[in-house]
């Protein structure tokens, strides 16, 4: 497992590509900052789907029951192996830390060109 950074111009393709292969998969959100502390804000439910927003600068995780929105996204860092997603790791401008925790692996799907 290696955690890397996702560079911007990568987060939008990334997550679509990552969403089309999450079926069957659970997350847990964690939230971590100095003013809130730990907290979860979802634990682990059916994942629906993650995608980038480039027009409103915007982070959805979907999950089931739950649509949690990340504004302002200043950095993404992923937990993987090759093809296998363990977790993804996003701090918004505020340098609030959310962590999405997978339950099974996903394999990604390789980039298309």
């Amino acid at each position: 497992m290696a955690t890397r950074k996702l560079q911007k111009g990568e987060w939008r393709p990334f997550l679509d590509r990552m969403s089309k292969v999450i079926a069957g998969s659970q997350a847990e959100i964690a939230i971590d900052s100095l003013a809130l502390g730990h907290q979860i804000e979802a634990e682990w439910l059916p994942l629906l789907g993650i995608a980038y927003d480039p027009k409103d600068d915007l982070v959805e995780v979907a999950l089931e029951g739950v649509d949690h929105m990340i504004s302002h996204p200043r950095e993404i860092y992923v937990d993987d192996g090759g093809p296998m997603l363990n977790s993804l790791e996003i701090v918004d401008d505020e340098g609030t830390r959310q962590v999405i925790q997978l339950r099974r692996p996903l394999m990604l799907a390789p980039p298309s060109h």
